[in-house]
């Protein structure tokens, strides 16, 4: 049996993240995978050599006539390898990949990657999704934002914690916050920020670390200066190496005021942060953290909550300790063989071993 993956491309981000790893362990069960981008040809992770990438286009820019042309080369696609399973991630591929395989009878398997509730076409969205044989969701949450005939074929399956981590760290920690995600309104770094000023008061030794970029960096430079904490906020800018470059951290915090499950928050705690989260919909964080056992979480939007928990794990480091013990577990519970095989066992294809 055959896969192909549907992204838009593998640049950078979770879902594209998720699908580098899931072929890699697909190809090990020796599954045949293509990679099949559908608006650039950049790949941002390392992949197995077996693994086939085709790109069918760039960028539409609203084109009509380019979404079509992409269409008809997706279709092309689909007819020559009929015994191909579509696996598509997210709403706006996804209508490309079920446009594109009408009355070509794949089985055609679709992911949801993020909090339903903001996409802005629901119905055209439902459905797409319909058309799907089974949709994959991150958290029960997610699943159940959805009509009944949706549900019916939803299964959850939560994100796979890379197997390339560093081991976990044993020493004497920076006193150092590390934050990562995109700098935009989603991940709510107005609120960090703000947290932050508030938690330097009583602890002012310590700095905060940002890594991404994102549009919103200016205006969060200019809040750092008025919040008189521009010398302790570091920019870092987008890293390769985040779980190296944050593991001698104190701690890992994650602002969003929506997320799927994020793979930073996975990544920090495997390799032993102590991590703070807003308890964002729809609900990855609240499925990986047991507050006060392995993390702790906040109310979205709520800086002085966030700034008493991040004081908390800063002025008791035995409660750190144990929050950095008990986070560690989650890089079995969540591995890359035990999602995967989870994955293959839904589309039928399992390798035995």
């Amino acid at each position: 049996m055959k896969v192909v993956f549907v992204i838009v491309s593998l640049a950078g981000g979770g879902a594209e993240r998720v699908i580098s790893i899931l072929a890699n362990q697909f190809v090990k069960k020796n599954i045949d995978v293509t990679i099949m981008m559908t608006a650039g040809d950049t790949v941002a992770y390392p992949l197995d050599k077996r693994i086939h990438l085709l790109c069918i286009g760039g960028t539409s820019g609203g084109s009509m006539r380019l979404r079509l042309r992409r269409i008809r080369k997706m279709r092309e696609y689909f007819k020559a390898n009929r015994d191909t399973v579509i696996i598509s991630f997210g709403p706006g591929t996804s209508f490309f990949a079920v446009a594109a395989s009408l009355f070509l009878k794949h089985r055609i398997l679709i992911s949801e990657r993020n909090d339903p509730a903001i996409c802005p076409h629901k119905k055209l969205r439902n459905m797409v999704y319909a058309r799907a044989e089974r949709l994959i969701f991150q958290t029960e949450d997610a699943k159940q934002c959805f009509p009944d005939r949706i549900k019916r074929k939803g299964i959850v399956i939560p994100n796979p914690v890379s197997g390339n981590l560093p081991a976990e760290y044993e020493g004497v920690r920076k006193k150092e916050i590390a934050a990562v995600g995109r700098l935009e309104t989603q991940k709510n770094h107005r609120m960090l920020l703000q947290a932050f000023a508030m938690f330097h008061k009583e602890f002012p030794a310590y700095s905060l670390h940002l890594f991404g970029e994102g549009s919103l960096k200016e205006e969060l430079e200019r809040l750092a200066e008025q919040l008189k904490i521009k010398e302790q906020v570091v920019f870092e800018g987008f890293a390769s190496n985040v779980p190296e470059r944050i593991r001698e951290m104190e701690m890992y915090v994650l602002s969003s005021d929506y997320e799927g499950i994020s793979n930073s928050l996975l990544e920090a705690m495997a390799v032993g942060l102590p991590c703070v989260s807003t308890d964002c919909p729809i609900g990855g964080s609240r499925l990986c953290i047991d507050p006060g056992e392995n993390g702790l979480l906040t109310p979205i939007g709520d800086a002085a909550a966030f700034a008493e928990a991040m004081g908390k794990i800063a002025a008791d480091r035995n409660f750190a300790e144990k929050l950095s013990r008990n986070a560690r577990e989650i890089r079995e519970a969540y591995s890359e063989g035990n999602i995967s095989d989870q994955w293959a066992d839904v589309i039928g294809v399992r390798r035995k071993e």
